[in-house]
């Protein structure tokens, strides 16, 4: 965060550079050559801005260390979502409150990477609590626990909600991906 906060001020000083440097070219009628490069910096900077973001997330979330967690729906006839707190180990990492866009989205299929982070090698439990509207409108709150083991590499969890057509109920299931 502090490399974004010391990239933004390097380009709000190139930026003001170029201004001052415009007032200049302008009286010497250079406009096509400042153009030129003031768009060739333009693309530097974009390029840097790139290569920062990358070395910020490698830098934050090693590849040896990482999690990740995901939230998918299947069908959605039982429950609607409202909801997600995540917690690892006792503690709190993630609440996230879906819109109606982001849940039609869950409903088409689509994926909701709900947290990234970091984690030692070894056991942690991770506990997914969903808050919804069951059926009949009623308060529906579930939660949903899964044991990983931790070991050098990325591991990958995802919180699926499915409906269980026998009881007419909703199903949460947690899962690693392989």
């Amino acid at each position: 965060m502090k490399l974004r906060a010391k990239f933004r001020g390097v380009l709000v000083f190139l930026l003001l550079g170029m201004t001052v440097q415009g007032s200049f070219a302008e009286s010497s009628g250079d406009l096509a050559a400042l153009d030129q490069e003031t768009q060739a910096l333009k693309k530097s900077v974009l390029e840097l801005n790139r290569d920062l973001f990358v070395l910020e997330e490698e830098l934050l979330y090693p590849s040896n260390t990482q999690v990740a967690v995901f939230v998918s729906m299947d069908v959605g006839e039982y429950f609607a979502l409202d909801s997600v707190e995540l917690s690892v180990d006792g503690k709190n990492v993630s609440n996230y409150l879906y819109t109606e866009r982001e849940l039609n989205a869950l409903l088409r299929g689509g994926v909701h990477q709900l947290y990234i982070g970091n984690l030692k090698v070894g056991e942690h439990e991770l506990v997914a609590v969903f808050t919804g509207k069951g059926t009949h409108e009623r308060d529906y709150r579930r939660g949903a626990s899964l044991v990983i083991n931790k070991n050098i590499g990325s591991k990958y969890v995802e919180l699926r909600i499915s409906d269980k057509e026998q009881k007419m109920q909703p199903e949460f299931l947690v899962r690693e991906w392989e």
